[in-house]
C-alpha cells in the first residue's frame, strides 16, 4: 500500500480501522448545500472527502444538504455534479437530505416523546434575544416545559401547514446556560411555505441545517464526516443529537482548516454581488475563484486536486499564496501544454531580402517546430514562414535602453526556429509611430543557428502575415489588490482591481492555432498559457505566465 499523508484524520481513521470500528469500513461525503456554485474552497473539502476515502480503499458520496429551499435550485445541483466529477471524483451515489424527510420528522417526534425536544412560540427576533452570549447565559423559553402531549400537537399541526411562517419552531430542549451556545435550545424545525426543487410543496416546515446533517450521515452509513473547522464548535450538538437516537454506529466528526487564497474572496454573498453589479461577466468568469471560472480560465482538474491534496490537512486556518496554485498550474501545463506562436500586439516585420516568386509574391516556407519539448510524442508542427511577418511591439525598440537585446536599428536577432534578422529601418505614420520594420535576413542561418558559430543574445517569435489567424486575447491581473481583502476597512469589496482584466484585440497567430477546441490550455511561446474560450471563436484567456513567481517569493524568503 502507498504511503498515507502524515496528519490527524489519517491516523485517526487508522486507529478506528485498527480497533474494528465500523468493521474498518472507511465512507465518506462531500455535503454541499445547492445554493451556488463551487470555488477554490470546496475544492480543498472535496479532494479530502474523497482522498480519505480513495487512500483507505473506502467510498466517497455526494450529499445534497438540501434543507434552505428558498436559497436551493436544482440549476446549482446539475451545476455541482457537473463540477465535482470535472474535479475528477465519480461519487459512489448522490442523494439528498431531502430524501430523509420523513424521517427526520420521524425522529423529531421521537425527541418531542423523549421530553427533549418542545415547540416554541417565541419569534426569531425573541429566541435570539434570549440566548444570551458568551458571558452571559440564556433565559429559557416559556413554552420549554410544555406538555409532551401539546408538543406533538403543535408539531403536528406545524406539519399539517396550518400555522404561518414564524409562529412556531421546533427546539432542543439541552441547557440554555451551555458554554457552547450551539447547544442553548437550538433551532430543529422553522415553518417554510416554500416550495424545495425535490420535494415541491409536500413539507411545509424544514429541518436546520445541525438537525439534518448527522442524522442523514447516520442514515448513509457514513464513517468519518469531514467537517471546516467552523464546524468544531457544531460537534458536541452534533454527537448530542445523534445521542438520543438509536443509531447503528454514529459517525465521527473530524473538522479541518478550510483554504483561502491571498487576493481572493470566497463568500458567496461577496461573489454574488460582483455577478449583480456587473464586476464580473457571471459566475464562470475567468477571474471568479468558482471551479467554474477556474475551468475557464485555463486551470487543470489536475492541478487544483494536487494543490488541495499537497497543502495538507491542518487545524489551523491560514492563507495561502495564489502564486502557490499558479505554480502547480504551470508545471502540469508545461508538461501537457501544445506550443504555438501568437502575436498580442503585433508590429510588422518585413524583410526587404526575401526572395518572391515569378508573381511577385513572397515565397513561402515551412519550419518543422517542436510541439512540445517536455514530451516527444507530442511530435512536431509545419509553420509556414515568409519575408511578411508579425512581431511583438515590445519586441523592437528604435531607440533601446540599457540591457535591451531584442531588435533594434543594426541589431541582429534570431526568429525562433528560422533565421538571424537585422533591423535596418522603419516606417512610421503621421504621428511618428513605428508601424513597420524593416530588415534583412541571413541565408546561412536557416534554422536558427549560423555556419559561421557567431551568437544573437535574442530569440523571437513571430507569425507568416498572410497565413495569421486574427485572435483576441484577455490577460487578467489579480481581482483583488490586497493580499487579504478588506483586511484594512473590513469590507474586502474595497479592495477590488478596476484593472483586472485588459482585452488585447488585433493579436495574430499561426495557423495551428485554428484547430485548438474549446477549453484547450496552449502555450504562447515567451507570453504565457491560454485557454481557448468556450464561446467565442478564436478568443483566448491567459491562464498563468511563464515566470514562476511562486518561486521567486520561496527565493525572496529564503526558502
Amino acid at each position: 500500500m502507498t504511503e498515507l499523508p502524515s496528519n490527524y484524520i489519517y491516523e485517526a481513521v487508522k486507529q478506528d480501522n485498527v480497533s474494528g470500528r465500523y468493521d474498518s469500513r472507511v465512507q465518506t461525503r462531500f455535503p454541499p448545500e445547492p445554493n451556488g456554485y463551487l470555488h477554490i474552497g470546496h475544492a480543498k473539502a472535496i479532494v479530502t472527502d474523497f482522498s480519505v476515502a480513495d487512500d483507505f480503499g473506502g467510498s466517497c458520496m455526494l450529499r445534497f444538504d438540501d434543507t434552505n429551499p428558498e436559497a436551493e435550485d436544482d440549476d446549482f445541483v446539475q451545476a455541482i455534479v457537473e463540477d465535482v466529477r470535472w474535479l475528477g471524483y465519480d461519487p459512489s451515489e448522490i442523494r439528498f437530505a431531502s430524501g430523509y424527510f420523513q424521517q427526520l420528522y420521524d425522529w423529531a417526534e421521537e425527541l418531542i416523546r423523549k421530553g427533549v425536544a418542545y415547540v416554541d412560540d417565541q419569534s426569531a427576533e425573541e429566541i435570539s434575544a434570549t440566548r444570551g452570549s458568551f458571558t452571559e447565559p440564556g433565559v429559557d423559553s416559556p413554552y420549554r416545559d410544555r406538555p409532551v402531549e401539546e408538543n406533538l400537537d403543535l408539531f403536528r399541526r406545524m406539519r399539517a401547514g396550518e400555522f404561518d411562517d414564524g409562529t412556531h419552531t421546533l427546539r432542543a430542549k439541552i441547557d440554555m446556560a451551555h458554554e457552547n451556545m450551539q447547544m442553548r435550545d437550538p433551532l430543529m424545525y422553522r415553518i417554510r411555505k416554500v416550495e424545495h426543487h425535490q420535494t415541491g410543496d409536500e413539507w411545509p416546515i424544514y429541518p436546520t441545517y445541525d438537525w439534518a446533517h448527522g442524522q442523514s450521515d447516520a442514515i448513509e452509513g457514513v464513517t468519518h464526516s469531514l467537517c471546516s473547522l467552523e464546524f468544531e464548535t457544531h460537534r458536541p450538538l452534533y454527537e448530542w443529537f445523534l445521542e438520543q437516537l438509536d443509531v447503528p454506529q454514529a459517525p465521527r466528526q473530524i473538522e479541518f482548516a478550510r483554504l483561502e487564497l491571498t487576493h481572493t474572496v470566497t463568500s458567496k454573498r461577496r461573489l454574488a454581488t460582483l455577478v449583480t453589479d456587473g464586476v464580473v461577466d457571471g459566475w464562470d468568469d475567468a477571474r471568479m475563484p468558482t471551479l467554474r471560472g477556474l475551468r475557464r480560465r485555463g486551470y487543470p482538474a489536475s492541478a487544483i486536486r494536487a494543490f488541495c491534496y499537497d497543502t495538507g490537512i491542518t487545524r489551523v486556518n491560514s492563507r495561502k499564496a495564489i502564486e502557490e496554485l499558479e505554480s502547480y498550474v504551470r508545471r502540469d501545463l508545461n508538461a501537457t501544454a501544445q506550443r504555438r506562436m501568437a502575436v498580442t500586439e503585433p508590429l510588422k516585420l518585413t524583410l526587404t531580402n526575401w526572395p518572391t516568386d515569378d508573381d511577385g509574391a513572397p515565397v513561402v516556407e515551412h519550419f518543422e517546430v517542436v510541439n512540445n519539448p517536455e514530451n516527444d510524442a507530442d511530435g512536431v508542427r509545419s509553420v509556414p514562414f515568409t519575408g511578411e511577418l508579425w512581431i511583438e511591439q515590445e519586441d523592437f525598440r528604435e531607440v533601446p535602453p540599457a540591457k535591451y537585446f531584442r531588435l533594434s536599428p543594426g541589431r541582429e536577432v534570431r526568429l525562433r526556429g528560422a533565421y538571424f534578422v537585422t533591423a535596418t529601418d522603419v516606417v512610421k505614420d503621421d504621428d511618428g509611430n513605428v508601424v513597420e520594420v524593416l530588415a534583412t535576413y541571413d541565408p546561412t542561418t536557416k534554422g536558427g543557428s549560423a555556419e559561421d558559430g557567431r551568437r544573437v543574445k535574442s530569440t523571437m517569435h513571430w507569425v507568416s502575415r498572410p497565413h495569421a489567424l486574427d485572435i483576441s486575447v484577455a490577460v487578467y491581473e489579480r481581482l483583488f489588490t490586497a493580499e487579504a481583502p478588506g483586511q484594512a476597512t473590513g469590507e474586502p469589496l474595497d479592495d477590488l482591481n478596476p484593472n483586472s482584466r485588459t482585452i488585447l484585440e488585433g493579436g495574430k497567430a499561426e495557423p495551428a492555432l485554428a484547430d485548438a477546441v474549446p477549453g484547450e490550455v496552449v502555450q504562447f511561446e515567451r507570453i504565457g498559457y491560454f485557454a481557448v474560450d468556450d464561446r467565442e471563436t478564436h478568443h483566448f484567456h491567459r491562464t498563468v505566465g511563464l515566470r514562476d513567481e511562486w518561486a521567486a517569493l520561496q527565493k525572496r524568503a529564503g526558502k
